[in-house]
């Protein structure tokens, strides 16, 4: 009995230290998960500031980044300017060389012509016209191209023009250039007949195609261009240049090729 109760007080030892044991093992690992959840706590407490550490950083780093891409777009830049202003500068130099060389080359008929009245053209099917017939008229003249971009205003504004003055004693002369672009490739006669037509462009008398600058221009064009020199020289600049003409033949006016045909009207109804 006595040895039965010493190994029960044993085993009741032995049973406690085990307790004990288990007890500090489960407080321990709940000390330690504890401490990692704090640790993780804190980690996650410390992200949002690193994000926002990041963002700031990134919104400090972004303007540099952007002065560096500008710099790069000015770098890009400037030479095309630098492009564009020297293909300005040169066409400038060309339109006032054109200017001297017309006045240069132009024909002893040019030189010596009173008015237009002086002028024999050619008309579309290669007829002679003598410019005599439209003496007392007022009349506007204008280089035309069918592929411009300017073609449809002025094909239909010169059609209201014509509609408009034409019984009033308005006349309108038509002289097809393909100087500008190459945008009057259609042939003189019925192919030129044909274009208009199509184009629903009544625009009145139609002409032979010429050159409007150069060596080879029309001696009509050297003295219109005598007369009305324009801006930056006398030369022709682009499709659409218009002259009006008053009733004794003489030119007393230059419009642009984006001036608008109708915006000429009340300058009309001052001549007729």
């Amino acid at each position: 009995t006595a040895m039965f109760a010493s190994n029960l007080i044993k085993s009741l030892k032995n049973a406690a230290i085990i307790t004990s044991g288990r007890n500090n093992l489960y407080h321990n690992n709940k000390c330690n998960m504890s401490q990692m959840l704090a640790k993780r706590r804190s980690k996650q407490l410390q992200e949002p500031q690193q994000q926002q550490k990041l963002c700031n950083s990134y919104t400090t780093i972004c303007p540099k980044k952007d002065l560096i891409n500008r710099t790069r777009i000015c770098l890009v830049l400037l030479p095309l300017t630098s492009v564009s202003c020297t293909a300005h500068t040169s066409t400038t130099n060309n339109v006032k060389a054109t200017a001297i060389n017309d006045s240069d080359i132009m024909s002893e008929e040019a030189k010596n012509a009173k008015s237009i009245y002086d002028f024999t053209v050619k008309d579309t099917h290669g007829e002679d016209v003598s410019l005599e017939k439209y003496r007392g008229n007022v009349v506007l003249i204008v280089n035309i191209a069918s592929q411009c971009g300017l073609t449809k205003n002025n094909y239909k504004k010169l059609t209201e023009l014509r509609e408009k003055y034409g019984d009033k004693g308005l006349k309108i002369l038509n002289f097809p250039c393909n100087q500008f672009g190459s945008q009057m490739p259609e042939s003189d006669g019925e192919p030129m007949v044909c274009h208009l037509r199509d184009a629903k462009a009544d625009i009145g008398d139609v002409f032979q195609k010429i050159d409007v600058n150069g060596s080879n221009a029309a001696p009509l064009y050297q003295y219109l261009k005598a007369k009305q020199t324009g801006t930056l020289g006398s030369g022709i600049k682009w499709n659409f240049t218009k002259f009006l003409v008053n009733k004794e033949g003489i030119p007393v006016s230059r419009y642009a090729p984006t001036t608008d045909p109708m915006d000429i009207a009340k300058d009309i109804e001052k001549l007729l």
